[in-house]
């Protein structure tokens, strides 16, 4: 669950900074305080050549806004990225995060928005060139600890030139959520805090909470797209993350559960703010709209905070919803179910709850959650 957490700020990164060259530690094999420009297309150097199993730490502060629509702005630790050598693309989900290297390699760091990964190496999915719709930037300070050094004992030797940094990541360390047994986030928009296993009385459910954030996990539940095709879940919305209706880009957060077919594209379920029940439409989020449909099943607050009931046929929706703008093939299965939870834009804050899910038809039937 996310919580309250105070950004780093770029005076704290500099502070340490200082403290750092005037004499670090020996558990820290390595350091650089860089400035990363939300204009430069992914991947800037860091100067770090480390060795895989080797821990690392980074704290960030910044962000990244459309020239055009200031409203729209990513937050550093959602657009901050890095690789290590030929190893797989990762993010943190605060302002600070360690992971270990997989790899041998340069230390890479990269901009995300407006880009969205390809390949899990970091192939960019827009041409560099998007990236001069944006401004803003990034103060990073990573860490490279001393081989055989967890990121736990360096943190703690890091305490004594400068607690701000090493205590939000000891804490954030301290406090990482599970996810729900069977469910992943989608990798190419990264990890988050916002699902996590819960209790409603004496009934597990998945309990969702997003702030300034998005994120979605998925499920596996392959069945053949057969007509009768039946998606039913159970939720209890508290608390919606948009003011205002969610069908354009600065204001389109919200919550929703989806289902991705085998032709790449998916259809998601949401709850809006002021939508008429029954509207449809795109996602108006670039490459998104090229995958993506809404529907609105549930509107407005009167049935906020009970426990509601849906069934929708996935079969007869996509033929009505999809099907007729479409230039995908038609699909053949369902492959997995997804949990989608937006704040980024206007950073509000949005609460739901998810009771069982279940995917059936005459080829079987999946108990999602």
């Amino acid at each position: 669950m996310l919580d309250a957490r105070s950004p780093l700020n770029a005076a704290a990164l500099a502070r340490c900074a200082t403290r750092l060259a005037q004499g670090q530690p020996p558990e820290i094999a390595a350091w650089r305080h860089l400035h990363i420009d939300s204009g430069s297309a992914p991947w800037q150097d860091s100067g770090l050549a480390v060795r895989a199993g080797q821990a690392l730490s980074y704290f960030v502060h910044g962000a990244t806004r459309l020239k055009a629509l200031h409203a729209v702005s990513v937050p550093a630790r959602f657009q901050l990225w890095a690789r290590v050598g030929a190893g797989d693309v990762l993010r943190g989900t605060r302002d600070s995060h360690s992971f270990v290297a997989s790899s041998d390699g340069s230390l890479q760091l990269g901009n995300y928005f407006p880009g969205e990964w390809s390949s899990r190496h970091g192939d960019n999915a827009v041409p560099d060139a998007a990236y001069a719709l944006v401004e803003g930037g990034i103060d990073v300070l990573v860490i490279a600890w001393a081989p055989g050094l967890d990121a736990r004992r360096g943190l703690a030797a890091l305490m004594q030139l400068d607690d701000t940094l090493a205590s939000a990541e000891l804490a954030r360390l301290d406090a990482l959520p599970a996810t729900p047994a069977g469910w992943d986030y989608l990798w190419f928009l990264g990890p988050s805090e916002t699902f996590h296993a819960h209790h409603d009385g004496a009934a597990a459910c998945i309990q969702c909470t997003t702030s300034a954030d998005a994120a979605i996990v998925h499920h596996e539940a392959e069945l053949p797209l057969l007509p009768g095709t039946q998606l039913q879940w159970r939720w209890c919305v508290d608390a919606l993350p948009s003011a205002v209706a969610e069908d354009s880009l600065p204001t389109h957060d919200y919550l929703s559960i989806a289902v991705e077919f085998d032709n790449g594209l998916d259809l998601t379920y949401m709850w809006s703010v002021n939508l008429p029940v029954g509207t449809v439409f795109r996602c108006p989020l670039p490459n998104w709209d090229q995958r993506e449909t809404h529907a609105v099943v549930r509107s407005g607050s009167a049935e906020l905070g009970q426990w509601l009931t849906e069934q929708r046929d996935v079969f007869d929706d996509y033929q009505t919803m999809i099907a007729p703008s479409a230039t995908a093939p038609a699909p053949t299965r369902v492959l997995r179910v997804w949990l989608i939870a937006v704040s980024l834009f206007q950073r509000g804050v949005g609460a739901c709850r998810y009771g069982p899910i279940t995917l059936d038809n005459a080829a079987g039937r999946r108990h999602i959650a």
